[in-house]
């Protein structure tokens, strides 16, 4: 009984001393809370920019067609050259209109010759009134002559000159300085000069199109485009003038052309079609790298934005509800923030609602750690690494693990956790 009543105490003291073991090493086994770099944000203004599609077009393109009538007789120029204005393109057979104003030069010499005679007798009858040996009647008779021998010499003239131009129309040449295309009708084909006045009718020979500038025809919707004036009118965007909004067209393998482009129209109705506002760009292209009707992406600079935030993009997740970034509290505490990151300006997402100024935004570290937990915010630096390596006292986490294959230690020396002989 003596024996049994000493042994309790001892007994409850091991399991005593055996507990307050244990809850030492859980809590030595608590890693701390991870470290990781915060970006501590404050509004300014970034680029407006907006992704667009356009297509291309010539900066003039003039229709080559056959004024007058008749055989064409040849093609002079190289299918697919530069040619200069007034450069002779085609000739159409002028036999017709030379004969023409062959027949109108005769003609006017006729009613010179008539204008002539006319004049003299007009003339003599003017001499001889004064003497009475005329009446007034014979006078005004032989004037009138002369008027009508005068004005038929005008008609003759102008008879010549539309000749002339009729006969000059023959040699077909370039309204414009340009890229000539194909020739749409061969040789020995009849070629029709349609109506005169409008052109309507007449036969189509090539096309001449001017490659350097081009112009970028391209839509903004009506939404796209109230949403800009709302936000300009509430002081959160400025949108340039029209001289100093500027595109950047992008080929179709993806690189970026090297000339940028100037807005030089904006139409002021909507499309009532497609409900979109036509813009259009002026591009160079001294290279002539570009060619009309190609479609192009592009990104337009429409102005600034105010008060934005600009964060890294590594530092922006998203999940089924949307984009969203996790910061730092004052508290040291994880707090998920969802915001609108719809733009990117170089390697920033722009954020335009839900940060606040002196929010500390996580932009490394983001692996290890997760809402509602405690972590300790370093300032973040371009470059810092994002691959969540583990925090400070990580390794704690599994003390003395060893590798694989390694022996147990030995504790012998400190004479702890031998196990103890049998009696």
């Amino acid at each position: 009984m003596k024996l049994s009543s000493l042994h309790t105490p001892i007994l409850c003291l091991s399991l005593l001393a055996l507990a307050a073991c244990s809850g030492k090493g859980q809590e030595q086994q608590k890693p701390p809370a991870p470290e990781v770099g915060v970006l501590t944000v404050q509004p300014q203004s970034a680029p407006l920019t907006k992704d667009l599609v356009g297509r291309l077009s010539a900066y003039r393109s003039a229709d080559v067609r056959a004024r007058v009538s008749g055989v064409l007789l040849k093609r002079v120029y190289k299918e697919g050259s530069d040619v200069k204005q007034g450069q002779l393109l085609f000739q159409i057979d002028p036999a017709t209109y030379k004969a023409t104003l062959d027949s109108s030069l005769a003609n006017l010499t006729s009613a010179k010759a008539t204008y002539t005679n006319a004049h003299v007798v007009a003339e003599r009858d003017r001499s001889l009134i004064p003497q009475g040996y005329i009446s007034h009647a014979q006078l005004d008779s032989d004037e009138a002559t002369e008027r009508t021998a005068a004005a038929a010499i005008q008609q003759a003239q102008a008879a010549v000159a539309s000749a002339r131009i009729s006969l000059g129309y023959t040699n077909v040449v370039s309204p414009i300085d340009g890229h000539a295309g194909q020739q749409q009708v061969t040789e020995g084909a009849i070629v029709g000069s349609g109506t005169a006045d409008t052109g309507s009718g007449s036969t189509l020979l090539t096309t001449v199109d001017q490659l350097d500038p081009l112009y970028v025809n391209f839509t903004l919707s009506s939404s796209d485009f109230n949403q800009l004036r709302n936000a300009q009118s509430n002081g959160n965007v400025t949108l340039s003038a029209q001289d100093q909004t500027h595109v950047q067209v992008a080929l179709p393998d993806g690189t970026l052309y090297n000339q940028q482009g100037t807005l030089d129209f904006s139409d002021t109705a909507v499309n009532q079609s497609t409900g979109a506002i036509s813009l259009r760009a002026l591009l160079p292209n001294p290279q002539q790298a570009l060619l009309p009707g190609q479609y192009v992406t592009l990104k337009a600079n429409l102005g600034e934005r105010n008060k934005v935030f600009l964060v890294p993009q590594q530092a922006i997740l998203r999940d089924t509800a949307g984009a969203y970034a996790l910061t730092v509290s004052a508290e040291g505490k994880v707090v998920r923030k969802n915001v609108d990151a719809d733009q990117s300006s170089g390697n920033n997402w722009v954020i335009t609602k839900g940060l606040v100024a002196g929010d500390q935004v996580i932009v490394s570290g983001l692996p290890q750690v997760q809402e509602g937990i405690q972590a300790k915010a370093t300032p973040w630096q371009p470059g810092q690494d994002n691959k969540g390596a583990a925090g400070p006292g990580a390794a704690s986490a599994k003390p003395d693990a060893g590798k694989p294959g390694d022996k147990p230690a030995d504790n012998s020396a400190n004479g702890g956790n031998k196990p103890a002989a049998k009696q």
